[in-house]
């Protein structure tokens, strides 16, 4: 690997260990115990199944959960593409530190913990409880020039790999990932039309809530990206590094982990997929260990999840951030694990077991 630098080498060298195809056998056959017809929870059948083929036991536990909310500053705002600015990247990190932001409020009724971290906002919080994981104080303008370095890129990689196995040492079962950073829908999107070889006429929405004329710099914004940079679609760290985020670099570092550490990590909207992809081209063996939960309504989410072979149970046309989408994926899996764990079985009730057909 010569010319390969530090982080790039440790990212190169990760070892993901084989998953436990007998807890996955364990899993299904006990929900095929279960007095109900066969495979009729479908995907939260699935998801159970996938969650004791990562962890290796068919015992599943995700008592204590929570969402990491990675946070970072897109030099790309410059060109008008959102209608905030850098600061409120700082204040919703802040929020989320507090258990009072968007993610903060939907995750309270149902125990799920809230993690902030920050990989490179402009401007550092102010408050306890945001973990530094600073690589820089935001990215470059991507419509000028590349993001970032590429060791940097790897590093932040690097950073999600590790904060997966801090939260797995600190008991946390299941990781759901969010984002928080002005002006990453235009690097996601950036991002999605490298790998995808689309033009962002197609794939570029509104974000936030962008007007026509702001919409209409978004998409500028991308296609001279692409232009300057040329970012090479098979190579993942050149993506990340010359249209995309320290967050996406971040939460592609935490599939990954998910993987290495035998974690189950829950992917979000269009940010966290397109991190997901980026992992998965990296090290093909993470996506395992992810577990969809929405289709955005960013339209390169469903083409990505499509291309990774990935099904998410909800369809709700969300689009909010922050992890939102991700965690209304656990109170589903609540549900079904009480039916896994204490639902009446055909031996039980004396009944005839139905037949499993292919």
């Amino acid at each position: 690997m010569c010319g390969v630098s530090n982080y790039e080498r440790q990212v190169l060298n990760l070892s993901i260990p084989a998953f436990d195809q007998g807890a996955a056998e364990v899993a299904r056959a006990r929900w095929n115990a279960v007095a109900k017809p066969i495979g009729s929870l479908g995907l939260l059948e699935d998801a159970v199944t996938q969650i004791a083929l990562v962890t290796g036991s068919a015992d599943i536990d995700i008592s204590r959960r929570c969402v990491a909310v990675l946070c970072a500053d897109n030099g790309v705002v410059a060109e008008g593409v959102s209608q905030s600015t850098h600061e409120v990247t700082t204040t919703v990190a802040e929020n989320v530190a507090r258990g009072v932001s968007s993610v903060g409020l939907m995750c309270r009724p149902f125990g799920i913990d809230c993690v902030a971290v920050d990989l490179g906002m402009v401007n550092p919080a102010g408050v306890e409880g945001v973990l530094d994981r600073r690589i820089a104080a935001g990215t470059g303008n991507i419509a000028h020039g590349p993001a970032m370095t590429r060791e940097q890129a790897a590093q932040a990689v690097m950073v999600g790999v590790e904060l997966v196995g801090d939260l797995k040492r600190q008991g946390y079962g299941l990781i759901a990932t969010g984002e928080m950073g002005i002006g990453n829908t235009t690097t996601a999107t950036a991002m999605a039309c490298a790998f995808l070889g689309s033009d962002p006429e197609a794939l570029t929405s509104r974000g936030a809530g962008l007007s026509d004329e702001g919409l209409r710099r978004k998409k500028a914004a991308i296609a001279q990206a692409l232009e300057v940079n040329k970012p090479l679609p098979d190579d993942p760290l050149d993506v990340l590094s010359k249209v995309g985020g320290l967050d996406i670099a971040g939460m592609c570092g935490m599939f990954i982990g998910g993987a290495v550490h035998r974690v189950p990590v829950i992917i979000d909207g269009l940010i966290s997929v397109v991190a997901a992809w980026c992992a998965l081209r990296l090290k093909p063996r993470c996506v395992h260990a992810m577990l969809a939960s929405h289709v955005s309504a960013e339209p390169a989410a469903g083409l990505l999840l499509d291309r990774m072979g990935l099904q998410a149970p909800i369809h709700a046309g969300m689009r909010l951030g922050e992890g939102t989408g991700a965690v209304s994926l656990i109170p589903l899996l609540d549900m079904a694990l009480s039916l896994y764990r204490e639902g009446t079985t055909f031996e039980a009730c004396g009944l005839v077991p139905f037949e499993v057909r292919p």
